[in-house]
């Protein structure tokens, strides 16, 4: 088996305590420890989490160190951000979100999970950031919800 690289943003995290996202969320966490995904996570990511409830942190903490890779945020980083910014991809009031993509192409990402579907997963914006990458010379990465996660062994 194939053991895909995943960055999630806090929002697939968060989603697991969320009535209409836990489902989706848990489910692909649960694939985590079952060893179909690595799992890539951002200092942002840690950061954003720290103002969240225990109950939410816990989902990330309880996974196998073996299960997690943490993303530093650094100048390519930032730098691949902006440009996204740049090219009118997200406003630079949204940098979060940018640093939150820029961190899974910089990682080289196999897929990015988001239930942000205003700026994340959003068709326009998933153009927009492919293009930026591939200008770039980094993967296009592809952008889905955890709803989209599906398997051909789950029928």
């Amino acid at each position: 088996m194939i053991r895909h690289r995943v960055y999630v943003d806090t929002s697939v995290i968060g989603g697991c305590e969320d009535s209409e996202f836990s489902p989706k969320s848990l489910d692909f966490f649960g694939q985590v420890r079952q060893g179909r995904y690595l799992v890539l996570v951002s200092e942002l990511t840690y950061y954003e989490l720290r103002k969240a409830p225990e109950a939410v942190r816990r989902h990330l903490d309880g996974l196998p160190e073996d299960c997690v890779a943490e993303i530093p945020i650094d100048a390519e980083v930032d730098a691949l951000a902006q440009a996204y910014i740049d090219a009118g991809a997200l406003s630079a009031s949204r940098r979060a979100d940018a640093t939150h993509v820029a961190a899974a192409a910089v990682a080289r990402a196999d897929l990015i999970l988001s239930w942000n579907f205003q700026h994340i997963v959003n068709l326009d914006r998933i153009h927009k950031f492919k293009g930026v990458n591939i200008q770039n010379g980094y993967p296009a990465v592809e952008i889905h919800s955890p709803m989209e996660l599906s398997h051909d062994d789950q029928e």
